[in-house]
């Protein structure tokens, strides 16, 4: 199946960790194994199914994007990246959740949602 890339656009901000947008429904069908103990778990469906929102976790000069890695008839892999500057910066302490939002081929359905995070630098 061909794989989504992660949308530009993003729920409405101030959603907090365990929260879903009003206009969400939440999926509990989730395999957050891969994602350390402290990264939020959030996930949830939009519109027709094909839009999946997760909360993802960023901080300082870090700036989180999600994308589809693979999409099965049984599992949809979604990969969470922190990309931080090359460069050294001044960058600020802070610890933020955005909510992002990537795109299927098809409705999420019964289909259990795999997370995943990575870091990296460019």
């Amino acid at each position: 199946m061909p794989t989504a890339t992660s949308s530009s656009e993003a729920p409405p901000p101030g959603i907090a960790p365990g929260e879903v947008p009003p206009d969400g429904k939440p999926v509990t069908k989730i395999d957050a194994n891969a994602l350390a103990p402290d990264q939020p778990r959030t996930v949830w469906t939009q519109g027709d199914g094909k839009t999946v929102g997760v909360v993802a976790q960023e901080g300082g000069c870090g700036k989180a994007s999600a994308s589809v890695l693979e999409q099965t008839a049984t599992a949809v892999k979604i990969e969470m990246v922190e990309t931080t500057p090359l460069t050294k910066q001044m960058c600020t302490m802070d610890i933020r959740f955005p909510p992002l939002t990537v795109q299927l081929s098809e409705p999420l359905g019964e289909r259990t949602v795999v997370l995943t995070s990575r870091q990296e630098q460019k």
